[in-house]
This record gives C-alpha cells, structure tokens and sequence, in this order.
C-alpha cells in the first residue's frame, strides 16, 4: 500500500498553522489577563502538611513502598522483603501467572521460536497454551493484522503530531468508531478488542512513524501487506524495513524485549491508569488510550531516550572509556548537575520496586551482549557495563542511602539502536508490548473488582465569604 504523503498533511498543516497562529494571539496579554497566567498558585504544599494529614503522596508508604490498592492473579513484582515494619532489599523477581520472566524468555529462546505471543496468551488466559492453543492464537492474530481501507484512510490524517505516543492514542480512539459495540464489556468482546489491539498497534505504530517521515520527505508512505505466519516483532520490522530485510537474530532480540515490556504489575502508573478507568465500566479503547497517554511521559515510559541521549554525552566527554576513575569521575559530574542535562540523575539506574537487582535488566545485558559483538558495538556494551558497575558507588558517595541497581531502561535503548528502530518508536514499542498486560489488568478489574476506584484528597483550604462582582 502507498499513499501520497503531501495529498495527506496537506489540508491538515494549513489548519494547523491557523490554529499555532490563534493559540499565539490568544497569548497576547493585556492587563486584565495577567492573572489567568500568573494567579495560579505553584509554590509546592508544606512538607510537614503530608505528614500531619498521613497522605502517602504518589500512593507510596513513608519506606518509598506501594500502597496496597488491590490484588492480582497476574503478576509479582518482587525487589524487597518487609521484615518487622522495615524493607530489606533483596534480588528482583519478576513473575507473570506464577512463571519467572527468566524461564518464559530463555525456554522461547532456547526452543528458537517467538515467545511474545505465548506471553500475551499467558497473562490474558492465566494459562501456558499448549502447540495447538498457541497456533491458534497466533493464527487470529495474524487475522487481525490488516488494517482496512476505511481506517486507513483516516488514520493518516490524525498523525500530525511531534508524538508518535500521541498518534497511538488518537489511533486507538479512533478503532472505536469501527467497533460495531464498542461500549460492550462482555468477556466476549473483551477478549476480541484484546486480540485487535495486540495484533494492529504494532503495525499501527511503525505506520505512524513511517507516515511521518514521508511527511517530512515529501514522499509516499510505503507499507507493506501483513505477510501471514509473522511474528509480532517480526511484523514490526516488515513496516520498518519496508520488506523482510531484517535477520532472524534481529527479530528474536526484539521478541525479547516484547517480552520484558509485556507486564510489570498493576501498580504501575499506566496500568493503573488503565484499571482506574476500567473501574468505571467504560470502554476498552478509553481505557487503553489512558495508559498510553501515562506511559508516555518521562516519569514513565519516556525514560529510555533519555538514557541513550546519557550514554552518547558519555561518550563524547569521557576520552578513554576503560578508564573506570574517568568513567566514575564523570558520573559524578552529573550527579552534581555539571554535566549532561543538569537534571542531577544517572538516567537507567534505580527502580521504586527493584533494590538489588532488576530481572529485566540482566535479561538485557545477556541478549543485548552477543548482538553487540557481532555487530562490532563491543566496546559500547562494555561502557554501559561499566556504568552499571560503577554507578552504585558514586551515588553513595554522594549521599544516596537506599539500595540502586541497574533498571531495564539502561539496556532497551541501545538495543533498540542496534536494531536500526528510530528514537522516536522507542517508547511506542513499549505500549505496543505492554498492551498484553494491560488487556489482562483490565479484564480483572473490569470483571473481578465491581467497585470504581475513588480515592479521597483531604482540603488544606479556608472558607471564604464570597463577594459580588463589583466589591472585588
């Protein structure tokens, strides 16, 4: 399929410009406006307030532990032990439907197969299918992959955005209009919007990205017709490449990090997210723009093009990178706020669960190594490495206390850079991925909770007696 780029954006960037044009006017401020922009109070709330009212801010305990907000059959994430009232850190497990993260990866790759599709079948049935399950599955999958004219005809249109994130959303939004129910909440249908999703957001997300460089090159956007029997990372990189012109090794690392992305608990904010809306009983397609919408910012999701953005400022300012006391040296430089973005952080290390280890991480660092050296990156592997290694003991010399370990954000990025995927997909791959978990947190809340969830927020304010309009 090819559509011209230019016949596409062309209608949508003259009114885009009217609209930047509008937006700057209406920022012409006069007097009597000064308040809209500059009234709003942005001094942070007393500390000692949160204390005194017992607000756990962020949903987190004093000991930087969740608050208990449900349970789940799905998954475990494990990084500490509470013994007697305190955390005692402990090596991170990461466990979906009781398996270990470790065994459903290294069993799919010692088999030399595909895993992702096992995975999402896993956490959306509670169950490992047997041959015939998972033939089948794939198979509906692959059913679901083609993107029909009508959508794609419309689609394009809504991808004017600096955000590949965005465009997912507004994409996923949009399948509801082709949803002949789309406000059903049966399991039925649950089950089939789960299968939609996790077969055409893939596509959908490197069509958006390709759609957008058309755009910028004035070219028409070529996307191939899904070739049945693919993968799901395969399927990612027939739109990427244009063809099948990736390897196998290629295809199985990116099936890997499908895997580690897939699920990571429900108390995660996208998750979360997802659940907070599913409780409510509204649609599928709300609830899972929701989560893309929170996954996308850099608290979140954002985080590993940060890290990459490190890892390249590293390797300018650090002449000889086997030089551990240069190496330390500079980390230190950026914890001070001298160096890189000023923001004072090690992009990539620590995690709010995981204390001594991150299961995923060491997942990474396994596969990502033998991809590196065949592809000649030995001694940028070796420099992130050396980060890992040395980044724990600079931060306590400057003061941290709390356990830090490696997270899975140190190695996604490089990965994905050897893979050939642009920067801009990087944490649209991650949706694309976690779209399996959230299906299946959506489901047991939706079908297993039965209550909304409506936390409580306790009013610092003062009454006021209220004046008219022409005593102010």
């Amino acid at each position: 399929m090819a559509y011209d780029a230019k016949k596409i954006y062309y209608r949508f960037d003259d009114h885009l410009s009217r609209l930047v044009l509008d937006y700057e006017a209406s920022r012409q401020i006069s007097p009597e406006s000064e308040n809209l922009y500059h009234g709003l109070p942005t001094a942070p709330y007393d500390e000692g307030l949160f204390v005194e009212h017992n607000v756990k801010r962020g949903l987190r305990n004093a000991d930087g532990s969740g608050v208990v907000a449900g349970l789940t059959r799905i998954s475990d994430v494990h990084g500490y032990n509470k013994v007697d009232g305190k955390v005692v850190p402990d090596q991170g497990k990461l466990t979906l439907r009781g398996y270990s993260i470790e065994d459903l990866v290294n069993n799919a790759q010692a088999e030399n197969r595909y895993g992702y599709e096992e995975v999402a079948y896993l956490l959306i049935t509670g169950s490992l299918p047997n041959k015939e399950e998972l033939d089948g599955f794939c198979g509906r999958l692959g059913a679901f992959r083609h993107l029909s004219d009508e959508y794609v005809k419309e689609f394009p249109m809504t991808t004017v955005s600096s955000s590949i994130m965005n465009v997912l959303q507004r994409a996923v939004l949009l399948l509801y209009a082709f949803d002949a129910e789309p406000d059903a909440i049966t399991p039925e249908h649950e089950i089939d919007v789960a299968i939609s999703m996790l077969a055409r957001l893939p596509r959908i997300a490197a069509f958006a990205h390709m759609a957008s460089v058309a755009k910028r090159r004035g070219s028409e956007v070529h996307v191939p017709h899904p070739t049945p029997g693919l993968s799901t990372a395969e399927t990612i990189l027939q739109v990427l490449r244009g063809g099948m012109a990736f390897t196998r090794d290629e295809a199985m690392l990116l099936d890997v990090m499908l895997m580690l992305h897939a699920e990571h608990g429900g108390g995660n904010n996208s998750t979360f997210a997802c659940r907070v809306l599913s409780s409510s009983a509204t649609d599928p397609y709300s609830a899972y723009a929701a989560a893309i919408g929170s996954l996308k910012g850099p608290r979140h999701g954002g985080a590993n093009a940060k890290v990459v953005s490190m890892h390249e400022d590293i390797r300018a300012h650090v002449s000889n990178w086997e030089d551990e006391d240069e190496v330390a040296a500079y980390l230190g430089k950026i914890l001070d706020k001298q160096a890189f973005d000023g923001t004072g952080l090690i992009y990539g290390m620590g995690h709010a669960v995981y204390t001594l280890s991150d299961p995923r991480a060491e997942v990474c660092r396994h596969y990502a190594r033998t991809l590196a050296a065949k592809k000649d990156l030995g001694d940028e592997f070796a420099l992130i490495e050396r980060i890992e290694r040395l980044a724990p003991q600079v931060m306590r010399d400057h003061g941290m206390t709390k356990p830090i370990c490696a997270n899975i954000d140190l190695y996604t990025g490089f990965i994905y850079k050897m893979l050939g995927v642009p920067e801009t997909l990087f944490t649209p791959l991650f949706a694309v991925a976690r779209m399996a978990g959230w299906s299946a947190h959506r489901m047991e809340e939706l079908l297993c909770a039965h209550r909304i969830i409506r936390p409580a927020y306790r009013p610092v304010i003062e009454p006021l007696e209220y004046k008219p309009l022409a005593d102010r």
